[in-house]
Parts: C-alpha cells; structure tokens; sequence
C-alpha cells in the first residue's frame, strides 16, 4: 500500500431536499481521501475502528468494493460506528454527529499496524481525528512518529470542528503535528482561524516555515493557492453546478494524493485535485460523487482546449 490514510469513518445520512427524506451514505473525512485516492488509481490502506454493527459491516463491503485494504480495521463489539446528519438551507450544509463514544474514538497507539505503517510511502491524518478523543490523538502522533522514522512522508489536513475541541487546544495540537508533516492540505476558513493569519501567501509561508515541503490551500469557489519549495501559483477554479458540498475537500485531499504518488509533482497534483474537487460536488452525498480518474482527465482536457 503507498498510500494509508488513517481516521474515523462515518455512516451518512443526506437530507437532499429541505423537510425530505435521508438518503443513507458513507463519510468520515480520512475515509472519504482513502475512497477518492483509491478512485484515482492509487494503492490504498485504511487504519480505523468499527463496530460490530450493521454499519461497520456497510463499511467493510465499501472499502473492499472500493479496492481499499481494511486490514488495519479493528471491528469493536462494546463501541458503535459513528453517524451524521446532512441538512441544507440558504447557509449550506449543516452537520449534525453522532459519535460520542465511538469505535473510532476508543482508538489506542497500540492498535496501530506497526509493520504496515512502516512500508507505507505516505500517511495521510486529519485534525478531526486528533480532537474526537484524547485516545485517538494519541495514537495519530504515535503513528507519524513510526511512518517518519521509517522514511515515510506525512500528509495533514488541518480539518477543524470546533464542536470537538477549544480553539486554543486545536491551535496548538494542529501546529505542532503541521511541524512534523510534508504535505499540508489545508481549507482556507479553517487555517485563518487556526495561525491568525488572513491571505493565502501567508498563510502558506507559515506552514512551509514548519517545514512543510508542498503546501495545497483550498479556497472554496475560488480554487487553490499552491505553495512548494520551488514553485507556487493560484489554480482557478473550474465552473461546475454544485449541488453539496459535503465531501469536496476529502476528494482534493485524496486526489492530491494519488497524483503525487504518481508523478512527484506537488503542483500538478494540486491541479487534478482542484478538478476532482470540482466534480465531487455535482452529486449528494460524500461518497457517491467522487470521481474517477478518467472523470477527472476529462474535465482537465476540456479546460485545457478551451484555453487553447
């Protein structure tokens, strides 16, 4: 497996039209990234907790159909698989969780697959992760702690939820892992709030200061700021009828991922996944959109003889 992507997932339930009925769907940000990479052709591995309920089964087939290594699965029969709500009005979608106490967030260092972590050539972890439990942001530290002394790269998406955690703690928990990470793949309200700072250029100079060596700043509608050691530019984004947004960033996480692997190129990388973001939000749901690479070739060969 290149690529493990370690974190809580999620059963999804979508209310697509205000006052309707709940379409049932998959989320959990770091599982989203495994499915969308796995999409994108790259060899995936996922490291959570279930339970040993109907819904940790749901799981189980998704990864497999998905072509996602579960190995690094725990199923826990004393703990439930996490759930959320989706509903949208004039201000977006709005979430509504249902994870205390969760498989995920019983999670310990020693659960971890010390061998498989140690062959992965990239760990992907989120923020989310780090605040659903004292646990689980234990054992996402001890898991960049083995990937990096085993040569491995670490990529961090600073996702923050402030019904899970202070500012403050997030603040100084986000800081210190961005420190230990390569590729940051940061959304732009979220990493105003997290260093203080206000543009996109700042704020990527802040994170390459940590020692970050490819910097991916997702800018909402208006595309991405991409900052590396030897080239930066901001990536426009593409023109699509968007219908959620839910899974958006988790598809440019994933994306950017499969690419990198792929070619080495933290700039083009930035590119693909600005487009398989731009897809991922035609449908509902976190899951069911993400696109495949062909997809996304596609919408890049459009744009690219559109301009010509």
């Amino acid at each position: 497996m290149e690529l493990l992507c370690l974190g809580e997932p999620m059963i999804e339930f979508n209310q697509t039209t205000p006052g309707g009925s709940y379409v049932q769907g998959f989320g959990g940000d770091t599982s989203n990234a495994a499915i969308a990479a796995a999409r994108q052709g790259a060899s995936v591995g996922y490291l959570s907790a279930t339970g040993t309920d109907v819904f940790g089964d749901l799981f189980d087939d998704l990864w497999r159909a998905e072509g996602v290594d579960t190995r690094g699965v725990i199923r826990m029969e004393n703990a439930p698989t996490g759930l959320y709500f989706v509903t949208h009005g004039a201000q977006g979608h709005v979430f509504s969780y249902r994870r205390t106490g969760s498989a995920a967030s019983l999670m310990r260092p020693a659960d971890l697959p010390r061998a498989v972590l140690e062959q992965a050539k990239v760990l992907h972890v989120s923020a989310i992760s780090q605040a659903i439990s004292e646990t689980a942001c234990d054992t996402v530290f001890e898991a960049i702690d083995i990937v990096r002394k085993a040569g491995g790269l670490v990529s961090y998406d600073t996702n923050l939820r402030l019904k899970l955690w202070p500012l403050a703690r997030a603040r100084a928990v986000v800081e210190a892992t961005a420190a230990m990470s390569d590729i940051l793949l940061p959304g732009l309200d979220d990493a105003r709030l997290l260093t203080g700072l206000t543009r996109p250029e700042e704020i990527a100079d802040h994170y390459l200061a940590l020692g970050a060596k490819h910097v991916a700043l997702t800018l909402g509608a208006d595309g991405v700021f991409y900052a590396g050691e030897s080239a930066r530019a901001r990536i426009a984004p593409h023109p699509v009828e968007a219908l959620d947004a839910t899974g958006a960033g988790d598809a440019f996480d994933g994306a950017f991922l499969a690419e990198f692997l792929r070619t080495g190129d933290g700039l083009s990388a930035a590119h693909h996944a600005n487009a398989a973001a731009a897809l991922a939000v035609c449908g509902f749901g976190a899951v069911a959109p993400l696109p495949q690479r062909d997809g996304v070739l596609a919408l890049l060969e459009s744009r690219s003889g559109a301009g010509r």
